[in-house]
């Protein structure tokens, strides 16, 4: 062990060699060969560690729930910080409902933590996905539309920056700080504790409706149209071309959440959306909220994934469906998922946070997976599917992406909000130590 980690660091220290490495070196996706696993046990700790790497001129991963589609949560040579032994949830304002969530926790942890309370967060849909990575780059779940981002619920956090200090975030200390924090992913510092605000919570309708895959196209312009007038409690998903169940003869697939135990209201929120037509399975169910996260799967040995991203506005949104189901439709199609948005996240102004893309009616996802050479096979054909969908869409949402380009970073950010990043950037982390990102340059 490195002389000064053991005089200063006092959680677990894991190296090449040592029991569990092979385990922590890698995240969920991607797998690493880190020099130092660190795994603090205290915000001293990870102020030593990030002391430490800083020091040593050596790279620096924060791992929150280590999901992140691109492998921020490791490196190769370099310093992983670990917040797993971070995770403790605990209530600390009953009346306002505001929750102190440890930056090594999941999700899952969090709903269990919260459903015996009645109360919850609007998040992802991951139990095993970690609070900090959803949190700093958005939050797009099951209770968006009535809830808002996930980041729009943050009222504080606890943040160690590059020179190893500790500072508190809000709307009154650190006002900057905490703009950029709320969508700026890890480019700020590592987040040791959240302060987020739950909210009432009952169990909700949720489950699948399925289509044949002939009647794609009516379907998804059809669900698109209704959701724009759709009541907030009602969150869908729409999914298609599994190559699971039958790439692109698969079934069409709407995911459904309706936030509410009411079941005449939530029939009447779902049964427009039964009636786009002919129905091949509909489990919709009354269920706990915590139950109606997934367990995340970790990308199989040589598994690689290539996922991408886009919002689609309101003026586009008809002629990027035409062109997704097109797409879908195609043997060799990657597996498209359409996620509807709008309702709370585009009430907040959209400057009040540094996620830049309130005013998005759809965010997409094209997702190709296979073994290393079949990806790369496949990289032309994608490539030439996003040429034709690019005139139609913009942005990016950093959490559903594979890669960390220029040109991906400029989708995440747009030009002010990137400018207004990189000031914040300037102040807190001037050598740009927090680079594991889409990283916001100093």
């Amino acid at each position: 062990m490195n002389a000064l980690l053991a005089t200063t660091f006092g959680g677990d220290v894991i190296e090449p060699g040592t029991a569990g490495y092979g385990e922590a070196a890698r995240t969920m996706l991607v797998p690493g060969s880190p020099a130092y696993v660190l795994r603090p046990a205290s915000v001293a700790d990870v102020q030593a560690a990030v002391r430490f790497a800083a020091d040593a001129g050596l790279v620096l991963s924060v791992r929150g729930g280590g999901h992140a589609f691109a492998g921020f949560g490791t490196n190769d040579g370099g310093v992983v910080l670990d917040l797993a032994r971070l995770a403790d949830v605990e209530v600390i304002d009953e009346e306002r409902h505001i929750v102190r969530v440890g930056g090594g926790a999941t999700w899952g942890r969090v709903a269990d933590a919260l459903a015996p309370l009645g109360l919850a967060i609007s998040s992802g849909d991951t139990r095993s996905v970690g609070v900090g990575g959803l949190t700093l780059s958005g939050g797009i779940g099951w209770k968006v539309r009535k809830h808002g981002l996930t980041l729009d619920s943050l009222v504080a956090a606890e943040v160690v920056t590059a020179f190893g200090a500790v500072l508190r975030a809000s709307a009154e200390e650190n006002p900057e700080l905490f703009w950029a924090l709320r969508g700026g992913g890890g480019n700020l510092g590592v987040v040791t504790a959240f302060e987020l605000a739950a909210h009432p919570t009952t169990d909700v309708f949720f489950g699948a409706v399925t289509f044949p895959a002939a009647e794609l196209a009516e379907v998804l312009q059809g669900w698109a149209a209704y959701l724009r007038t759709a009541p907030d409690e009602l969150t869908s998903i729409a999914s298609f071309a599994n190559p699971f169940e039958g790439g692109h003869e698969a079934p069409v697939k709407i995911q459904v959440a309706f936030d509410g135990d009411d079941p005449e209201a939530a029939a009447k929120a779902i049964d427009p959306i039964r009636a786009l037509g002919t129905v091949l399975s509909d489990d919709v169910t009354l269920q706990p909220y915590a139950d109606i996260l997934e367990e995340g799967q970790a990308a199989p040995p040589g598994i690689r994934l290539l996922t991408r991203s886009a919002f689609v506005e309101a003026g586009s949104v008809r002629q990027v469906l035409e062109l997704l189901a097109e797409i879908g439709a195609a043997q060799g199609s990657p597996f498209i998922s359409v996620r509807s948005v709008g309702g709370a996240v585009a009430r907040v102004p959209d400057d009040a946070t540094a996620y830049a893309h309130r005013q998005a009616e759809l965010m997409f996802v094209t997702t190709a997976a296979g073994p290393e050479p079949i990806v790369e096979a496949a990289r032309p054909a994608l490539e030439a599917i996003w040429a034709r969908l690019a005139p139609h869409v913009s942005g990016a949402y950093a959490n559903f992406l594979t890669s960390a380009t220029p040109d991906d970073v400029a989708a995440v950010y747009p030009p002010r909000t990137l400018g207004r990043l990189a000031a914040v950037k300037r102040r807190h982390d001037p050598r740009n130590l927090f680079s594991r990102n889409h990283n916001v340059r100093p």
